[in-house]
C-alpha cells in the first residue's frame, strides 16, 4: 500500500480532482500557503499496483515534474473505496504484484551509492574475500559478500534500459566495469602483499585450497547461479521486497571469482586466472541479461509512449548481444565441465578396473588401499597427469609384473600417456 502526496499546480485543481474521482480514488485536499505556483496538496492511498496507472493518468492532465509527487509506504488503510481499488488492480498476475515505474527508478538509483563509497566498499569486500579464500574459510567469504555494494549497479543497468533512462544505464555500466576492475586489482595487491611477507605459508599451492580451486575451473552450474541472482534481484526490487539477501547472492556471483583472479595473478599464474576471469565476465553479463528479461516480462515500459518503439528495439539488441556473448562463455564453461566429468569418469573406471585386476587368482593377497589422481596445471581444462596407486600385499612380497599391468590398465582410459606410481604397503593378517 502507498500514500501519495501530490502538489496541485494553479489552474489544475478541478481537472486533477475529477481525474481522481474517475479512478475511484479516495483523497484529502489541503490548501497550499507557500505563495508558490501550487494551490493545494492532495493526499490519497493506493494499492502498489495502482500507483503507476493513476500517476500516468494525472500526468496526462498536464502535471509535469515541476509539481513534485511523494510516494511512501502505508501500513494500514481502512476504506471501502480503497478495497474497491485493490480488487480492480490486484488480480494475481505479475504486473499487479510489481511496484510502479516511478518507484522502480527511484529504488534503482537509491541502491547505487556515491562513487567514493562504492569504490571503498568494493575494495574492502575484495580484500575480505581474498583473506577468506586464502584461509579456505567459507564463512569469511560469505562475509565479504554482505558488504559488497554490487546490487545497485547490477540492477540499475536493466532498469535504465527498459525505462529509457540512458543516464542511469550508462552510470550503472560504468560502476560495474570499475567495480570488477577494482575488485581484481585490490585482491591482486593484497594477495601479493601477504605472499611476499610470508603471512601465508611459503610455497602455498593455491590449487590445493578448496575455496580457490573450485573457482579456478568453474563449470556450467556457475551460469545458473548468475542467472538466478539476476532474476531474484529484479523480482525483489520490482515487488518491493527487501533486497539485502539478494544483494548477497549477486555479490556471491562476482566478488569471490574476482578475488580468485587477483590471487592467481599474485601467484604468477595468469593461465590459472583464465577460468575465474571468464566466470566473472559471464556472471556480470548473466545478471544483466536476467534483469532485462525479467523487467520486460513484468511489464515495465518507458513513460513516454512515443519512446516505446525505440526502447523496445534497444532492449532487443541488448538482449540478443548478451545472449550471444553468454552462450559463447557458456560453451567455454561447458568445456570445463566436460573436462571435469572426463576426469571423474577416468578415476571411477580406473578404480573399478584395478579392483577387478586384483581379484584375479594370481594376485591373491593384494588389495587396493588408495587411488590418487593428480591433475595437470593446464587451467582451466584440467586432465589427469599422474596416478598414484597404493597396493597392500603380504609382507616381503612384491609382484614385478603387477606394476606393468597397472600402468597398462590406467592408460587404457587416458587420452595421453599417464605416469603411474605404484606404492606397496605390507599388510599383515593376524
Amino acid at each position: 500500500m502507498r500514500l501519495v502526496q501530490l502538489t496541485i499546480p494553479a489552474g489544475k485543481r478541478r481537472t486533477l480532482l475529477e481525474a481522481l474521482d474517475e479512478q475511484g480514488v479516495d483523497y484529502v485536499v489541503t490548501e497550499e500557503t507557500s505563495d508558490r505556483d501550487y494551490t493545494a496538496v492532495a493526499y490519497f492511498p493506493l494499492p502498489a499496483s495502482a500507483v503507476e496507472p493513476v500517476l500516468d493518468s494525472i500526468q496526462e492532465q498536464g502535471v509535469d515534474e515541476d509539481a513534485y509527487t511523494v510516494v511512501v509506504d502505508a501500513e494500514t488503510v481502512i476504506s471501502r473505496r480503497f478495497e474497491a481499488l485493490r480488487e480492480e488492480y490486484e488480480n494475481g498476475d505479475v504486473e499487479s504484484e510489481r511496484i510502479s515505474r516511478q518507484e522502480l527508478q527511484a529504488e534503482a538509483e537509491s541502491l547505487t551509492p556515491s562513487f567514493d563509497i562504492y569504490a571503498t566498499m568494493t575494495v574492502v569486500s575484495a580484500i575480505v574475500a581474498t583473506s577468506g579464500l586464502l584461509l579456505d574459510s567459507a564463512a569469511v567469504v560469505v562475509g565479504s559478500m554482505v558488504i559488497a555494494p554490487l546490487i545497485g549497479p547490477a540492477l540499475g543497468a536493466s532498469v535504465g534500459s527498459v525505462l529509457d533512462e540512458e543516464d542511469l544505464f550508462l552510470k550503472s555500466i560504468k560502476y560495474q566495469l570499475v567495480g570488477v576492475f577494482l575488485a581484481i586489482l585490490a585482491a591482486a595487491v593484497f594477495a601479493l602483499t601477504v605472499r611476499v611477507t610470508n603471512v601465508v605459508p611459503p610455497g602455498l599451492d593455491i590449487s590445493a585450497v578448496d575455496e580457490i580451486s573450485e573457482r579456478l575451473a568453474p563449470d556450467l552450474l556457475s551460469l545458473a547461479v548468475a542467472l538466478g541472482a539476476g532474476v531474484a534481484g529484479i523480482v525483489s526490487i520490482s515487488t518491493g521486497i527487501s533486497v539485502a539477501l539478494v544483494g548477497v547472492m549477486i555479490a556471491a556471483a562476482l566478488i569471490p571469482p574476482a578475488a580468485t583472479v587477483g590471487i592467481a595473478l599474485a601467484w604468477g599464474q595468469p593461465s590459472a586466472a583464465i577460468g575465474s576471469t571468464v566466470l566473472v565476465l559471464v556472471n556480470v553479463l548473466s545478471v544483466n541479461l536476467a534483469g532485462l528479461l525479467t523487467l520486460w516480462y513484468a511489464g515495465y515500459r518507458p513513460e513516454n509512449l512515443f519512446e516505446l518503439g525505440p526502447t523496445q528495439e534497444r532492449v532487443r539488441r541488448r538482449v540478443v548481444g548478451l545472449v550471444v556473448i553468454v552462450l559463447l562463455f557458456g560453451v567455454f564453461l561447458g568445456g570445463i565441465t566436460y573436462a571435469s566429468y572426463s576426469a571423474a569418469t577416468f578415476e571411477e573406471n580406473t578404480r573399478e578396473d584395478i579392483e577387478t585386476l586384483l581379484e584375479q587368482p594370481e594376485y591373491d593377497g593384494y588389495q587396493l588401499l588408495e587411488l590418487e589422481v593428480v591433475m595437470d596445471e593446464d587451467y582451466p581444462f584440467l586432465s589427469p597427469e599422474r596416478v598414484i596407486v597404493t597396493i597392500g600385499g603380504p609382507p616381503g612380497e612384491t609382484d614385478p609384473e603387477l606394476a606393468d599391468e597397472l600402468h597398462e590398465r590406467v592408460n587404457r582410459y587416458g587420452d595421453d600417456s599417464i605416469d603411474v606410481e605404484v606404492r606397496y604397503v605390507e599388510v599383515a593378517h593376524r
